[in-house]
């Protein structure tokens, strides 16, 4: 017991030790302040503002540069590259990510200028008003704030990726080939007619046995399987008489370059008698079909007015 008590005590001396301060976090500071001041100013597109608020030796930094020898933007470019934002997003914002605030430090160690570090916790928005492409970032920052106010330095930290549909935007890009004859069109009609003659196994086994189902009338997060889509088109068939199913023009297949996809896009008219009180019915369909390297269907995404079918 006294062995196992002394170690405690050791232990605890250590840990000790190794709890030592080194300055102080605020929520309230006035360096939050001028923070704040300055991102209402970024977002106005106020280069005045936004350079009085700034050291002469004010630098930006990308915090996700893979340069190891990056200088960072320096004030004259830094209000240039600014003016960028606010001119070309529309509905431009930079609020506070939710259930986030910003946060003042105060170091001790190494900070003879008695510099206080604000980091924030951000949301952009904005829609580029040529291309129409959605901004929306989480955004992380850290700011370096003299003891008079002034914006010494900033690291930023976002996706990049937002960029990257906006550089492709500007100019017309194919994305692959569309076909109006395909097998995986053949696919798609050989189902649907199955399903018209009332051959459910034939029409299932047109996807594959791990294929999800998506229904605009139901929740599109919770797709079905394919055993509960095969039991709810059983159901469909006891209770409609299917007379004809009538192809709307003609499929297209769309073979994509872009993450290799492979999606039939089609067009119905199901034309059917409920079987409970002999109403004829003309219920459209849109189906979009998505398909695997081995021509199986690997998802559905099929858009009808549910009402039309309800007494």
């Amino acid at each position: 017991m006294k062995k196992s008590l002394i170690m405690l005590a050791l232990m605890t001396s250590v840990i000790t030790i190794a709890q030592k301060k080194n300055g102080t976090v605020y929520e309230e500071h006035k360096a939050i302040d001028v923070v704040e001041n300055f991102t209402k100013a970024f977002v106005a597109g106020d280069t005045t503002k936004l350079a009085s608020m700034l050291t002469d030796d004010f630098k930006s930094y990308n915090g996700v540069s893979t340069k190891p020898d990056t200088k960072g933007t320096d004030k004259s470019k830094f209000l240039v590259n600014s003016l960028r934002w606010s001119n070309e997003l529309d509905y431009f914002s930079i609020t506070d990510f939710p259930d986030s605030y910003p946060d003042a430090i105060e170091y001790k160690k190494d900070n003879k200028d008695d510099l206080v570090w604000v980091q924030t916790w951000e949301l952009l928005k904005g829609v580029h008003n040529v291309t129409g492409v959605k901004f929306t970032s989480p955004v992380h920052r850290l700011y370096i704030v003299t003891k008079d106010s002034k914006i010494k330095g900033q690291i930023n930290y976002y996706n990049e990726q937002i960029f990257d549909e906006l550089r492709h935007s500007f100019g017309n890009r194919k994305n692959g080939t569309i076909y109006n004859h395909h097998d995986n069109i053949n696919t798609v009609r050989k189902a649907v007619y199955a399903f018209e003659n009332g051959d459910l196994d034939k029409a299932i086994g047109a996807y594959r046995e791990d294929a999800i189902f998506y229904n605009i009338n139901d929740d599109v997060r919770e797709p079905g399987t394919l055993e509960e889509v095969k039991k709810i088109r059983q159901t469909f068939l006891d209770n409609f008489e299917i007379v004809a199913i009538e192809m709307i023009g003609y499929p297209d297949y769309l073979e994509y370059e872009m993450d290799n996809g492979r999606s039939v896009l089609s067009w119905w008219n199901y034309h059917l008698i409920r079987k409970s009180d002999k109403k004829e019915i003309v219920m459209p369909m849109h189906m979009n079909d998505d398909f695997d390297a081995d021509g199986k269907i690997i998802s559905e995404f099929i858009y009808y007015n549910r009402t039309l079918l309800e007494k």
